[in-house]
């Protein structure tokens, strides 16, 4: 066998190109196991890339048992069935885990060696045949493997963090629109029922004028509130329906689930945050993204200095034969000469795109930490105004709601002022529930400024 030394340059590049480039492959799931280990450790959740029918199939499989209630309908039970299914089905989600497929292809591409080029012509002079073989080969592309592939992988691990960071913010807003639809359809059961009360009392009050045992004013007043409440209702019932649609786009569900009566509980007490800016900058993953690129910038600023001068740098191995004449065999090398174009206008766009790249690293870690602090002032101010409405307010409400029941059995008061407070009293109802969404919606706010759920926390 002829040693490696013995060997035309051709082959020896190709050996050498072969041992650079390395084995990288397609992985068998599309490169979305990564975002599964994420979604599972952030989240307690699974995904999935649903690339063919039976991935479909298993999805709505899944969908079916968190939407099954054990009777005919459809239930949404809780905000954390609404991120499943939302993980399974949100068509922006897997249109993301798709852009992930595309840019580990690219990795597996920028891996493999060039294809070599093959030229053949023939030509004669009466009898004479002359036949000219040629074998070429991009040397320049083979020898900057290592960097292109280093840039894919940079690539794809920007890519995969921002499909990451997609991921996190669809599991956030589907959370806070499921907060949001909830009580929206909680206020519209809590408006009829304020409905039927301003109707009964408008009728009491009709009556009651009509016999001289009111003013025209009360009766007046009495309908206002009434005609009110009809307005505020038919509000009530677009917003439902404008929440409940915009949960369902999150999904990838049509909107024919229903939804628990009421929000869920507040917490007893929330734990005191620990370096709010720190986790951000931790976990925040378009910060990460944002190093990545950065990371790529840089090796890609340092191969157009390294190919400033040579940029197209081709080795061929030619054979040619001519009847009556021994073959002819040599070697052929193309390379481009920079005489008009000395690269720096190439070198001098890679510097400005990695300077670019260093302020937008810089821009995003600034609005990370702006928005970590946001989220946790925002978090607690919520818990603190719908703490109040469940244990002051309220309380303080209904116990004046008793009293006021109290003087008009007694005669102390009129049914009018204890219309009016009746008034006020769904005025304070109305601001509880809207305080609780508030908290809940900006609990999930808080998750997605720090990238997951909150760390370090002291009880």
């Amino acid at each position: 066998m002829p040693s490696l030394v013995s060997r035309p340059p051709w082959a020896v590049a190709l050996c050498a190109g072969a041992l650079l480039s390395g084995c990288a492959q397609l992985p068998a799931d599309g490169g979305i196991g990564p975002l599964q280990e994420i979604a599972s450790q952030r989240l307690g959740q699974h995904t999935t890339w649903n690339r063919s029918a039976d991935d479909d199939r298993r999805s709505r499989d899944q969908i079916a048992a968190l939407l099954d209630d054990g009777h005919a309908g459809r239930r949404l039970s809780s905000a954390d069935d609404a991120v499943q299914i939302a993980l399974l089905n949100n068509p922006e989600l897997q249109a993301g885990f798709a852009a992930l497929g595309m840019a580990q292809a690219d990795l597996v591409q920028a891996s493999r060696l060039p294809n070599p080029g093959f030229s053949f012509a023939r030509s004669h002079t009466g009898d004479d045949i002359k036949i000219e073989r040629g074998i070429s080969l991009a040397l320049m592309k083979l020898l900057s493997m290592p960097v292109t592939t280093r840039i894919a992988e940079r690539g794809l691990e920007q890519t995969r963090l921002l499909a990451a960071e997609r991921l996190l913010k669809v599991a956030a807003q589907t959370r806070q629109a499921y907060y949001r639809a909830l009580s929206s359809q909680q206020m519209l059961a809590y408006q009829e029922q304020v409905l039927q009360a301003a109707q009964a009392a408008h009728t009491l009050a009709a009556r009651m004028a009509e016999r001289g045992n009111s003013s025209r004013l009360d009766a007046a007043r009495e309908q206002l509130f009434y005609a009110e409440t009809q307005t505020r209702l038919a509000r009530a019932r677009r917003e439902a329906t404008q929440e409940r649609e915009a949960l369902a786009r999150l999904l990838g569900l049509p909107p024919d689930f229903d939804l628990p009566a009421r929000l869920p509980a507040l917490p007893d007490q929330l734990a005191p945050m620990v370096d709010i800016e720190r986790q951000a900058m931790a976990q925040r993953l378009d910060v990460q993204a944002a190093r990545s690129e950065l990371a790529g910038l840089q090796d890609s600023l340092g191969l157009t200095r390294a190919t400033r001068l040579v940029n197209v740098l081709d080795l061929g191995y030619q054979r040619t034969t001519e009847s009556g004449r021994a073959p002819e065999i040599g070697y052929q090398v193309s390379i481009e000469i920079p005489l008009f174009d000395w690269g720096q206008a190439r070198v001098a766009k890679a510097e400005a795109i990695y300077l670019q790249g260093a302020q937008r690293l810089a821009a995003t870690a600034l609005d990370a930490r702006a928005q970590a602090r946001l989220a946790w002032r925002e978090r607690d101010d919520a818990f603190a105004l719908a703490r109040r409405y469940q244990q002051q307010i309220l309380p303080l409400r209904r116990r004046v709601a008793d009293e006021n029941l109290l003087r008009y059995n007694g005669m102390l008061i009129s049914v009018f002022e204890l219309l009016a407070d009746a008034r006020e009293q769904a005025t304070t109802v109305i601001a509880a529930i809207e305080a609780e969404r508030d908290f809940w919606i900006a609990d999930a706010g808080l998750q997605l400024a720090l990238g997951g759920p909150p760390q370090g926390t002291r009880p």
